[in-house]
């Protein structure tokens, strides 16, 4: 994982949209690498393991932008996609695209179930359940895409919860990566990686 010195501007340019529209809470601004931009940037123990450095991808219910942005800024050969239906979040991502001239996002204000196009992977961090998340995602991926769903520690029981809608799509949970957060309190967290056959 890049060092935290290498996401300094981008801090500095989400703290500022921070102040004019709430992204994330007064509260969490203090942990805004811990908690948001390392989180986001969990995703390296995915490419790692399963995909090439450069591929399409589709982060939906982006928000203030995690995981797209900081992935966007790490992998310039990725072509991201952040989408949120709501106009405030997405002016906020495009605010920050132009100030750090990010040429490989594209940020847009839809819903997911409206958007064209298919993409090698779909992400999504902390937006719903993960068969709602699965039924919305697994549409949107190519032939042997990726789906990579963010979650706590849950994720043995949303799962289950999952088995229908992902039999429905053709698609099976091929690994479950765990890691922690850099915070002094033990929070766990899992990438679910979702293959779509």
């Amino acid at each position: 994982m890049e060092n935290k010195e290498f996401y300094k501007e981008y801090m500095e340019c989400f703290l500022e949209e921070n102040s004019k529209v709430n992204l994330i809470s007064k509260n969490d601004e203090k942990f805004l690498w811990e908690k948001h931009v390392f989180d986001s940037l969990a995703i390296e123990k995915f490419f790692y393991k399963y995909s090439p450095k450069s591929a399409t991808l589709l982060d939906f219910g982006t928000g203030g932008g995690f995981p797209s942005v900081p992935i966007a800024l790490t992998y310039p050969k990725i072509q991201v996609t952040a989408l949120d239906s709501i106009a405030k979040k997405i002016r906020a991502i495009e605010s920050i695209k132009d100030k750090l001239q990010i040429k490989n996002l594209t940020p847009v204000c839809d819903r997911v179930e409206n958007t064209d196009g298919k993409f090698d992977i779909v992400t999504s961090r902390a937006v719903s359940s993960l068969d709602k998340i699965c039924a919305y995602a697994l549409p949107k991926l190519k032939k042997n895409g990726y789906f990579v769903a963010y979650k706590s520690r849950k994720s043995e029981e949303e799962i289950e919860n999952a088995k229908n809608v992902l039999k429905k799509f053709k698609a099976e949970v091929v690994d479950v990566i765990e890691y922690e957060l850099p915070l002094d309190e033990k929070i766990d967290r899992n990438l679910i990686i979702i293959k779509f056959k």
